[in-house]
């Protein structure tokens, strides 16, 4: 464990009860929520891959246009 995440443990033993596990909670809600997104961009690989080359396909047959900030 990293001498930050012991600072932060340590902080957070001393709040109430309630409070440490509304962040016991959070944490492992985030945890678990990065791997579902880890998982989703790894299984998709593939499919981003081959919509990257079509992007890049249409633009170097002048398809695309520039993206205009200005306009909404």
């Amino acid at each position: 464990m990293t001498k930050l995440l012991e600072k932060a443990f340590k902080r957070a033993s001393k709040l109430p009860e309630i409070e440490q596990n509304a962040l016991a909670k959070w944490v492992l809600e985030e945890l678990d929520s990065e791997r579902k997104w880890e998982a989703a961009f790894a299984d998709s690989e593939d499919v981003l891959e081959k919509l990257g080359k079509e992007a890049l396909e249409a633009h170097r047959q002048d398809k695309t246009l520039p993206l205009d900030f200005k306009k909404q």
